[in-house]
């Protein structure tokens, strides 16, 4: 009689875990997806897939990180204009403002690599100024 709490139990355990670990493996997936568009400047791509997926980009942006940057860092080092004016237009300006995993900002640090005339900065620039 014990043996059929005890079977349910387990069950609903395994299911629980089997779902989790999808969850991350779809998480894995949006994020490896984010970073190629950005990589290649499909903005167009980006849009639909963030749309698909039900998230805003200011919510998952910090939690995003290609190779190690973030994805503005990673649009300034790939010269994805569209992209990166894009996501510099969808996060608030206080995200804009703050410090990236290196103690640096998104601007002081494109300024410090030669990307500081770029278009993505301009506009980094231009939010952060109240525009």
């Amino acid at each position: 009689m014990r043996l059929l709490p005890l079977s349910i139990a387990t069950l609903i355990v395994a299911s629980s875990i089997s779902v989790s670990s999808t969850a991350l493996a779809n998480q894995d997936q949006l994020a490896a997806n984010i970073c190629n568009y950005v990589q290649t400047d499909d903005k167009n791509r980006l849009r639909k897939k963030l749309k698909e997926s039900r998230v805003k980009l200011r919510n998952i942006y910090k939690g995003v990180s290609c190779s190690g940057d973030s994805l503005l860092r990673t649009a300034l080092k790939s010269g994805s204009n569209k992209v990166g004016t894009f996501v510099a237009k969808r996060l608030p300006a206080s995200e804009l403002g703050n410090a990236e995993a290196d103690g640096q900002t998104i601007v002081s640090w494109a300024e410090s690599n030669g990307h500081g005339g770029s278009d993505i900065t301009a506009t980094i620039k231009e939010r952060l100024a109240g525009g």
